[in-house]
């Protein structure tokens, strides 16, 4: 994914904004990956084609993904976008997030940044984290709706609240540059790191970056309220 500099300077080094390293746009929820990057034998890919046209939605998503990585069959998006879209008008979190990925890429249909945000939408209602994540993203980002920074934080601070560290980092970046909520380097500190706790790298170094601008004090609040964050949030 190409990167895209803020030009805002950080701690004396040009910030790499959170459009970037992948982070722009999530293709699947994180606790699907292990599932769908598992191999598929002739029967079991015959087993799943059998159940999707049979109208079956977890089916047809997985047929779709199986389409998408060229697994079991000859990669073929546009089949993948077909699958997706069957299983997506169904209701299937999943599948409407995969298809908004289509969308905003032009992989299999035709690029559209709208409709790539009205499937983002429809799974975020739903509570998918990573279409939360995506559609915040479009909101930053004005692409199939209007720039709405406000918006975005909403977005980005329920898949948060699900543990999703790319969004906690644009929470981080939200109150650190004032976008949508008002500017406060002690709550951009404090998701920082809190994501850099769940394994977001970039947010481990810009909070460390941030740090050098504020004071003990400002740190060790930060510090409290993602100890009280995390104890809240833990388990869930």
């Amino acid at each position: 994914m190409t990167k895209q500099r803020t030009g805002v300077m950080l701690g004396g080094v040009a910030v790499v904004g959170l459009l970037l390293a992948g982070a722009a746009v999530v293709t699947n929820s994180l606790d699907t990956r292990a599932e769908l990057d598992a191999p598929v034998d002739i029967q079991d890919y015959e087993t799943i084609r059998h159940l999707a046209e049979q109208g079956d939605a977890d089916a047809q998503f997985r047929l779709g993904t199986m389409y998408a990585a060229g697994r079991s069959v000859a990669q073929d998006a546009s089949a993948a976008a077909l699958w997706y879209q069957l299983a997506a008008e169904q209701g299937n979190s999943q599948a409407q997030l995969s298809l908004g990925v289509m969308y905003s890429e032009g992989r299999g249909v035709s690029q559209d940044d709208a409709e790539a945000a009205r499937w983002y939408r429809q799974a975020a209602k739903k509570g998918n984290a990573a279409s939360q994540y995506n559609l915040g993203t479009v909101y930053t980002e004005g692409r199939g709706v209007p720039q709405d920074y406000a918006e975005a934080v909403t977005w980005y601070r329920r898949a948060a609240d699900q543990g999703f560290a790319y969004a906690q980092g644009r929470l981080g970046f939200a109150y650190y540059f004032g976008h949508g909520v008002p500017q406060d380097y002690v709550s951009a500190h404090m998701w920082f790191n809190i994501a850099a706790s769940n394994g977001d790298e970039i947010a481990h170094e810009i909070r460390d970056r941030l740090a050098n601008e504020m004071t003990r004090e400002q740190i060790a609040e930060a510090q409290a309220q993602a100890r009280t964050w995390s104890e809240r949030f833990q388990g869930r």
